[in-house]
């Protein structure tokens, strides 16, 4: 069996979780299920980062101890993961003590490579981004993507990494690999961020003003910084480096992260691998911002929806259909309760739900709940639209069109209920019985056809679906298959 993994980023303890990163996990989990439905070992892998300046003052707002402090958020975050449905396979915090111990040695190798260096510096640093500023990158003197927070002045001896080194080496990477990051504008975002030249930047602070760190090895005055540690969480969770049996399956990976990471998860992280002799990441999947009110939702800014109460409110696979067909996988999107219910409503009840509701009511009212399928009643016409519809189903997600496949789904939901209006099964029954049985197989191939491919999407929903036809989930090819159904409550009764 062939192996994969995944990552998304590792959130930040500093606060309660929302729907921006919602978006992301939800994102990453829909690729996990999709390569498990090709018969793949996913290995899944999300988590939290636990360490630098922002969590340790946030703690320190609090009158608690840092530990204690992303203790509680960690939980949050493993909470949100269960709330949503999310099937990761492990859940690495940084304050681990495998992966204080991976880090410190990813320190070693990149050390005795030369690419660590200690020197003096001064920086204006933005503690939001847990990043340095050049004066550039400010718009009226504060950083773009935070500008509600004052930037630090630095000044003090530290560590710094050699990313000036790899300029070189990313860009013949980079070459090489054609597809490394979608989507492509992103890619020529990064591409000629390194063009332009690369600094060297900090990796490390002094603990005695900034203790909440992992040790840098050998130096007792000094922590790492947060970006340096909590990108080796994509490797400590493969088991790097105690287990490389394990790490050596899966590695190299693929990665989803926001557009505000692109420079840290496809250049940094790229050159510190390099550095330390591992192989790069194998793809990296940048996503959009969800907006709302013409804002970015950001914790700093205080605009943040609630997933847990979203989820509440309008059921899971609701959130989860809403996130991932609203929002356009690599671009922003906007976030509205009244959009949310436009979808639920026109998409979900009148669409999806009256579809299968439709069938179900006529198998068991007209078939005594029993329809035994055969392949060769499917219409060519129907067949050649359900493979095409796969195939570009497909294409879709291995492109990171996340929003796309599911609109290939809802073409096929379209185009079953326009089958149904069409042929008019009810009145079909009255006169040829024969008619009657192929309209009905041809819509159970459909809607068959359909669950299965919102399975990596609305697992939940696609369970219901399966179970009401009593159909078997794991099978994709339907021979001679006897559906037995189970008429409940409809999927999505109408919002009033």
């Amino acid at each position: 069996m062939s192996k994969f993994y995944i990552t998304s980023t590792l959130p930040y303890t500093n606060s309660n979780p929302h729907i921006g990163f919602a978006l992301e996990i939800v994102q990453t989990d829909v690729i996990a299920r999709y390569r498990r439905l090709l018969g793949e070992e996913v290995f899944f892998n999300t988590g939290t980062d636990e360490h630098g300046l922002k969590i340790y003052k946030a703690a320190t707002d609090k009158g608690v101890l840092p530990q204690k402090f992303v203790d509680i958020y960690a939980e949050k975050f493993k909470e949100l993961m269960k709330v949503l449905n999310v099937s990761n396979t492990y859940f690495v915090r940084t304050t681990d003590s495998h992966h204080v111990k991976a880090a410190q040695e990813f320190w070693k190798l990149c050390s005795e490579r030369g690419d660590i260096y200690k020197k003096n510096y001064k920086v204006k640093y933005c503690v939001g981004c847990e990043l340095e500023k050049t004066d550039s990158e400010l718009v009226d003197g504060n950083c773009p993507i935070h500008p509600n927070l004052k930037l630090e002045e630095i000044e003090e001896e530290n560590y710094f990494f050699k990313f000036s080194n790899y300029q070189k080496p990313l860009l013949k990477f980079y070459k090489e690999n054609p597809d490394f990051v979608l989507p492509d504008f992103r890619f020529n975002e990064i591409k000629k961020f390194v063009e332009d030249g690369l600094r060297d930047f900090s990796v490390s602070r002094l603990k005695s003003k900034m203790p909440w760190g992992v040790p840098v090895p050998n130096d007792d005055k000094h922590s790492m910084f947060v970006w340096f540690d909590a990108l080796v969480g994509y490797i400590s969770a493969l088991g790097w480096p105690d287990n490389l049996e394990k790490f050596n399956l899966f590695w190299p990976g693929m990665q989803t992260a926001g557009k505000d990471n692109l420079r840290q998860q496809s250049a940094i992280w790229q050159a510190m691998l390099m550095s330390a002799g591992l192989k790069n990441s194998k793809q990296i999947l940048i996503h959009g911002f969800i907006n709302i009110e013409g804002q970015k939702i950001s914790k700093s800014l205080g605009n943040v929806v609630d997933p847990f109460v979203l989820v509440e409110k309008y059921g899971l696979d609701m959130v989860r259909y809403f996130l991932l067909r609203e929002i356009p996988s690599t671009e922003d999107g906007d976030f509205s309760y009244k959009k949310l219910e436009e979808r639920y409503n026109g998409d979900l009840a009148n669409g999806l739900g009256n579809l299968v509701q439709r069938v179900l009511t006529l198998i068991d009212t007209k078939m005594n709940g029993e329809l035994i399928f055969k392949r060769e009643l499917v219409e060519q016409d129907v067949k050649n639209k359900i493979d095409e519809l796969m195939e570009k189903w497909k294409s879709n997600i291995n492109s990171f069109a996340l929003h796309e496949a599911l609109g290939n789904v809802w073409e096929l939901i379209g185009l079953g209920n326009k089958y149904t209006d069409d042929k008019k099964p009810w009145a079909a029954i009255k006169h040829d019985e024969k008619e009657f049985l192929a309209i009905m197989t041809n819509l159970v191939a459909a809607i068959y056809s359909l669950a299965w491919m919102l399975q990596p999407f609305m697992p939940e929903t696609a369970d219901k679906i399966l179970e009401s036809f009593g159909a078997d989930k794991s099978a994709d090819i339907l021979e001679n298959y006897k559906f037995i159904i189970k008429k409940g409550e409809g999927l999505f009764p109408r919002l009033s």
